[in-house]
């Protein structure tokens, strides 16, 4: 995150020294734009997975609030599926852009001409640990709500050896009734 960050400051001073040398001192610039271009896919595509580890991109949450705490869970589930699937397929694409660029040698077209194997590959890397971070999420929820399933199912509130704070279990060791019910 933090290279993203001076990756958007650099972007931001390439483009600001762009429009005073163009427009204040008469200074035909021609590489700013390609350069803030290729900053700015790197930013976008190399934070996407700590952003997703906050969970911090954009989601509608208007039919969260009107399923049940289960319909949720299986949302949320369908979700992380079929973003997995899309940043794989969509890392897959870049991986092949990226060795076409590389074998071919392939530039861009304008005066300055930077190789195209530099935006490839930060599309292809960024995808590629956005695509593992869903991944690891998706595999974590599934072993918790297992757990949480195989304890609920067993009428076990014994979580790692301790009995759970405010559990049945808890309610016997401190003898006190548990919450909802009458003595």
């Amino acid at each position: 995150m933090v290279l993203g960050g001076v990756a958007l400051i650099a972007a931001s001073l390439v483009l600001t020294y762009s429009v005073v040398a163009r427009y204040v001192l008469k200074i035909a610039t021609d590489w700013q734009d390609e350069s803030a271009v290729f900053l700015l896919v790197g930013t976008t595509f190399l934070c996407a997975a700590a952003v997703q580890a906050r969970r911090g991109h954009v989601g509608i949450e208007a039919v969260a609030s009107l399923l049940s705490e289960r319909a949720n869970r299986l949302r949320l589930v369908a979700v992380d599926v079929m973003s997995a699937a899309f940043c794989a397929f969509f890392a897959w694409k870049s991986w092949t852009l990226f060795h076409e660029a590389w074998i071919d040698d392939q530039h861009s077209t304008s005066s300055w001409g930077p190789p195209l194997w530099i935006p490839y590959s930060l599309m292809a890397a960024g995808m590629t640990l956005l695509t593992l971070q869903i991944a690891l999420q998706l595999a974590r929820g599934l072993t918790s709500r297992q757990q949480a399933d195989t304890r609920a199912s067993t009428g076990s509130a014994v979580q790692g050896g301790a009995p759970t704070p405010g559990s049945a279990a808890d309610a016997v060791i401190h003898q006190k009734a548990p919450e909802g019910s009458a003595r």
